[in-house]
């Protein structure tokens, strides 16, 4: 897996290579008339085809008696799910490559109840479902950590590293970042700091750590950003942890936050010493989080890798509202890592269970024996996340409702102490459904919203309906999936896939 990962960057940066170099003499603005928000040529659009992209990788079908045990690291990336919303939006249909069916589970609040004391809950329900086959049921492993007011976090150092080449001027790209960040200015504390690496041709410092408390002197970097020149990813990102380095907190939140649209045409092409770089940083209390934007040209596998190594998470920007949600829910709400390398392993009972298979997570997996291994990289959990885990399971006959399905656990490193931590319950029989329409709302919304991304991505893990049947049964459920302005949101982008597919 690792291997794999290294080679996504390296293939990346390879792309268009030439010489770059680094510095950090003098602010670079770059000059002219800032840009538009919107570029009135559209990106190009993707043709589905009949098989959509039958090469997309997903996880088998598993007989327990040969393999009894799924381990995954945890993911809160939510930047598939945005992606295909604004594709949609600008009436393209969604790349296959780019569907990931955990993002898209994991963009929608869930509604676990927090723990009342401990890092983590675990709930566990399910039930058969229309998406799945027949003799097949659906169990969902929902985890929820428990919320830190914003009141009690440590002080964060927070460094951007912003891409201002000139592909940033496509879409508005760089004015929809600038946006975002006056945005975050206006959540942070006095006692946060805030630094501002670029990079174009090269990579320059703009604002060095600088006191929150002084929110004109950073906005007043921001509005003078603009874009030009290439894209030397690897520059800046080098010249953002260096300068995260030297303002590492002995006991804060320190963040390198990227926000690009992974275009790296310039810069070395040693993909493996930046991954080890950022492993590295990462490994000190450094965490990477990912922040693209763009459509076309965008680098969805580069941005999500490097998030993946740099123990953060991904996300996708599209709109101002987007914007402000991530920057003050997500971003600001979360920034207290209560977890790092957390992983869940999923044993399952051979004699209730005849097999199974894991929704998405592919590129999440590790190595069954690597669960209690503390020095292997898994995802960071912060502050008030929910993740969720679907699993397609088929039962054996006659099992009795308290028999035992599977013993889920999760590992993790606590970050004050730096010792590991571990937590498991049971799933039984009792805990699952007789039928959909008994299950509750929110396992229906994931049921539908797992299916519509598998449908996607054409994989042969699909479900054996087109985009508009499926829209159909959404409008059958109606009320009973949650009242929210994000499931409605979803229910018009099933709507309009649904013609699109016509």
């Amino acid at each position: 897996m690792r291997q794999r990962l290294l080679s996504l960057l390296s293939i990346a940066l390879l792309a268009g290579a030439c010489a770059g170099s680094a510095s950090t003499t003098g602010p670079n603005f770059g000059g002219g008339q800032p840009p538009q928000h919107h570029d009135p040529t559209p990106p190009p659009a993707y043709e589905p085809g009949p098989t959509r992209d039958p090469g997309v990788p997903v996880n088998p079908e598993t007989d327990p008696d040969q393999d009894e045990v799924s381990t995954f690291g945890l993911d809160v990336d939510t930047a598939s799910y945005t992606m295909a919303r604004q594709a949609v939006e600008s009436g393209i249909w969604p790349d296959p490559s780019t569907v990931r069916v955990e993002e898209w589970v994991n963009a929608f609040d869930q509604g676990y109840e927090r723990p009342t004391d401990g890092t983590f809950a675990i709930a566990v329900d399910g039930g058969p479902t229309p998406f799945l086959a027949e003799n097949e049921v659906l169990l969902r492993i929902g985890i929820a950590a428990r919320d830190v007011r914003d009141r009690a976090r440590d002080d964060a150092a927070l460094t951007f590293v912003i891409d201002t080449s000139g592909s940033m001027e496509r879409q508005g790209r760089l004015e929809l970042v600038k946006d975002a960040l006056r945005v975050l200015v206006r959540e942070l504390r006095d006692d946060d700091t805030v630094a501002i690496v670029t990079f174009g041709d090269d990579a320059r410092v703009v604002l060095h750590p600088t006191s929150a408390a002084e929110a004109d002197a950073i906005l007043y970097v921001i509005d003078r950003l603009r874009p030009g020149g290439s894209t030397n990813l690897e520059a800046g990102l080098r010249l953002g942890y260096e300068l995260a380095r030297e303002t590492l907190t002995e006991n804060g939140i320190d963040r390198v936050i990227l926000a690009s649209d992974g275009v790296a045409n310039v810069g070395l092409t040693d993909g493996d010493s930046i991954l080890a770089s950022i492993r590295k940083d990462a490994a000190a209390g450094i965490e990477l989080i990912s922040i693209g934007v763009g459509m076309g040209d965008y680098n969805d596998a580069l941005l999500e890798q490097l998030a993946n190594e740099g123990d953060g998470f991904y996300a996708y920007v599209n709109d101002l509202a987007e914007a402000e949600r991530l920057f003050t829910d997500d971003l600001t709400g979360s920034l207290q890592a209560i977890a790092l390398d957390a992983r869940a392993q999923v044993e399952f009972d051979s004699d209730a269970v005849a097999t199974y298979r894991l929704l998405g997570y592919e590129n999440r997996a590790i190595d069954d024996d690597d669960f209690t291994d503390d020095t292997v990289d898994a995802g960071a959990i912060g502050a008030g996340h929910q993740v969720t885990a679907l699993f397609a399971l088929r039962l054996r006959e006659d099992i009795a409702r308290d028999e035992r399905l599977a013993v889920v656990r999760l590992r993790w490193t606590e970050p004050e102490q730096g010792r590991p931590a571990e937590i498991a319950t049971p799933v039984r029989l009792r805990e699952l459904s007789g039928s959909f329409r008994q299950t509750s709302s929110h396992l229906q919304l994931d049921a539908l919203v797992a299916a519509t991304a598998e449908a996607l991505r054409g994989s042969s893990g699909a479900p054996r309906m087109s985009v508009g049947e499926l829209a159909d049964l959404a409008s059958e459920l109606g009320e009973d999936l949650p009242q929210t302005d994000q499931v409605h949101e979803f229910l018009t982008l099933l709507d309009t896939l649904a013609s699109m597919e016509e």
